[in-house]
């Protein structure tokens, strides 16, 4: 049983809930308003993607032109390639050979047709690769198309004047002067291999200097013995640094001496592009 007073409260809420369910139902509370803020979210999110899209874009590596022949194994990772494809490129580079195109490349790394595709049009080889210089209508008094002069017809490299140099096919004004001073910087020339530390010979132009030119007169030089070194006397030798010395030395203990110049050139860190180089001044005994 309720009250009278709780039965006017139940009416009245009946009444209200009536009313309200009239309200709904007859009254429409849609918006163009909210209509039009749902069309501008929408354009506002497909900005929102867009920009979102230019920054991954930015954010991705970009990859310069560069040359095949001096890849590192960082550059090689970061390019796809193996460790193994990328040893094989270092074991033909220490041969002194070189890559001169796509072809080349993927002949010595064997890396896949796909992977080629991607990042050949990056490679920057010289401009004496892909625009050589014709050499039809070239002559000079050096030139023998017969057979290769011997080692006393050969000019002696150590008293080469620049202008004799400069007769050699590929040897400018610059070169043949950059030769000059080195040996004059230097002293003389010891071998033939040095001409491979004169700043801009490509192999191709140390080739033709050689047909013509070679060591004949030298100063003497002490060689080194490795086996009995001091790390101050191995520092002296270009190319070695005291950290390579170190491990030359340390090395030479867990060997108990070297036998052979390549156990050396398996030393950590050794500079075996260099090796020739640094071969004119060590010995073992």
């Amino acid at each position: 049983m309720f009250t009278k007073k709780q039965r006017s409260g139940i009416f009245l809420l009946i009444i209200l809930i009536l009313i309200v369910q009239c309200l709904y139902y007859f009254i429409d509370f849609s918006s163009e308003e909210l209509k039009s803020n749902s069309q501008q979210i929408i354009i506002y999110k497909a900005e929102i993607d867009s920009l979102r899209l230019a920054k991954l874009q930015a954010s991705k590596p970009v990859v310069f032109s560069f040359n095949p022949n001096y890849i590192t194994d960082f550059k090689g990772y970061s390019l796809g390639m193996s460790n193994t494809e990328i040893d094989r490129l270092h074991a033909f580079r220490a041969t002194n050979k070189w890559v001169n195109s796509a072809k080349d490349f993927q002949k010595v790394t064997q890396v896949s047709d796909s992977l080629l595709t991607a990042i050949s049009p990056y490679f920057k080889f010289p401009d004496w690769v892909t625009n050589p210089k014709p050499k039809a209508n070239y002559t000079t008094s050096y030139s023998n198309n017969s057979k290769p002069k011997t080692f006393a017809q050969k000019q002696d490299l150590n008293t080469a004047t620049a202008a004799q140099l400069k007769k050699v096919y590929g040897i400018g004004e610059k070169l043949s002067e950059r030769i000059v001073t080195y040996r004059d910087k230097y002293g003389d020339f010891i071998a033939d291999v040095q001409l491979q530390e004169v700043y801009g010979l490509s192999p191709e132009v140390i080739e033709n200097v050689s047909k013509e030119f070679t060591v004949k007169s030298t100063k003497p030089i002490i060689k080194i013995n490795v086996n009995e070194a001091t790390i101050d006397q191995l520092v002296t030798i270009k190319y070695i640094d005291y950290e390579i010395a170190h491990n030359i030395i340390e090395q030479r203990t867990l060997r108990e001496g070297f036998n052979s110049f390549d156990e050396i050139t398996k030393v950590k860190d050794f500079p075996i592009k260099k090796s020739e180089i640094i071969k004119l001044y060590l010995t073992i005994n």
